[in-house]
């Protein structure tokens, strides 16, 4: 069994790492802080009403990923985040998640708000889907 390489000194190719391994840390003591996931879709009067695009209630149908993570006694100019197409990594100084995403994102397009109030991050990634009879935009 040989592994073709342009670089003679490698072991693995990178097809055969998993997507988002380079964030597993598993030997970082900071807790996990809590999380919550919620799916968000845009609904107009053509579904509401009459049904026309054939959207349901379920994730499939969903548009948006939109991530509240609980992140006390920490200040906003403390938080790392890293979006990638299955990942989220997040990193405070006492916190730190790991979080593979249920459905692949586009990492250019999203947005975060710190709740100072609240303690809370709000994460909300467009999910990159293939187009399909339900998504079709």
């Amino acid at each position: 069994f040989q592994v073709k390489s342009e670089n003679k000194k490698t072991i693995w190719n990178t097809e055969e790492v998993p997507e988002g391994s380079e964030f597993d840390d598993t030997w970082d003591p900071r807790e996990k802080p809590e999380y919550e996931i919620s799916f968000k879709q845009h609904v107009g009067t053509e579904d509401v009403f009459f049904g026309m695009t054939g959207k349901d209630p379920s994730t499939a149908c969903c548009e948006d990923i939109v991530i509240k993570i609980k992140l006390p006694e920490t200040k906003y100019s403390d938080i790392t985040l890293d979006i990638q197409d299955k990942v989220l990594d997040l990193r405070t100084p006492k916190k730190k998640l790991l979080l593979h995403l249920p459905y692949p994102v586009n990492s250019k397009e999203g947005r975060a708000r710190f709740l100072s109030e609240e303690e809370i991050l709000e994460v909300t990634l467009r999910v990159s889907r293939k187009l399909d009879f339900i998504n079709f935009s």
